[in-house]
């Protein structure tokens, strides 16, 4: 297949926070486009809750020295990147990342959500799960890199895009052989924009189970977790458009 190349640019980012509520704020950021890689630690306003560490293992006193995000030539540089409209952020589950840069200055216009494209393509619900790291070792993806760093993920971000354009790439070859990759592209920010349908629980009682058959033998446990997605302060829109599908 001989397709178009992109004039899209395509930027491969992901944020390490002092937590996952409202409040909270970023303290790394690691992002690579082209040939550019950057990475770098903050300061944020509030420390970093004891939960965070055990995910990202910043400590508080890793951040000590370190400036704040607002204000510095990163925050700069990332603002003057994605005002541009041919810049694509990529990432997985990008509505945090989104959310966490908009809170510290920057907006985002177009995005490519990995998470959800993945689910999208396994609409069979072949794969158990779906986070990144899961996707890394369950697609056999030659990565080096360190879970749950920024940096790392970005470098596994970036291999799992490529096998998702890939795959892309030849559903819509089979359709129409005269595609370009900004077409792929287009079909991935559109898929991205939208809730995804979660057609398997990776937790709870119900591991493993589709959420359909669920819905069949527990409706009650349907709408009580809907109930308490509704209820969250930061709420999870591909959770709730799922449930809401089955009520």
């Amino acid at each position: 297949m001989n397709m178009e190349k992109t004039t899209r640019e395509l930027v491969f980012l992901d944020t390490e926070t002092t937590g996952i509520e409202l409040e909270d704020r970023l303290v790394q950021v690691a992002y690579k486009t082209g040939d550019i890689t950057e990475n770098e630690l903050f300061k944020a306003d509030i420390p970093v809750k004891i939960e965070s560490m055990a995910v990202c293992h910043i400590t508080n006193k890793m951040l000590e020295d370190k400036e704040k995000f607002q204000g510095s030539e990163s925050q700069k540089k990332l603002i003057d990147l994605f005002s541009k409209d041919s810049t694509v952020l990529v990432a997985h589950n990008a509505g945090f990342d989104i959310d966490m840069l908009k809170r510290e200055g920057v907006e985002v216009k177009n995005q490519i959500c990995t998470l959800k494209v993945a689910r999208y393509l396994d609409s069979d619900a072949v794969i158990p799960k779906h986070n990144l790291q899961y996707l890394r070792y369950y697609l056999d993806l030659n990565i080096e890199g360190t879970a749950h760093d920024a940096l790392g993920d970005v470098l596994v971000l970036e291999g799992l895009f490529k096998r998702l354009f890939d795959k892309m790439c030849k559903m819509k070859d089979s359709d129409n052989s005269s595609i370009t990759e900004n077409d792929v592209i287009d079909s991935m920010i559109e898929i991205s924009s939208k809730p995804s349908l979660i057609r398997r629980f990776s937790f709870g009682k119900h591991e493993g189970s589709l959420v359909e058959d669920v819905a069949k033998t527990d409706k009650g446990y349907i709408e009580w977790f809907y109930n308490q997605k509704i209820k969250d302060e930061i709420k999870d829109e591909d959770w709730i458009y799922t449930l809401s599908q089955y009520l």
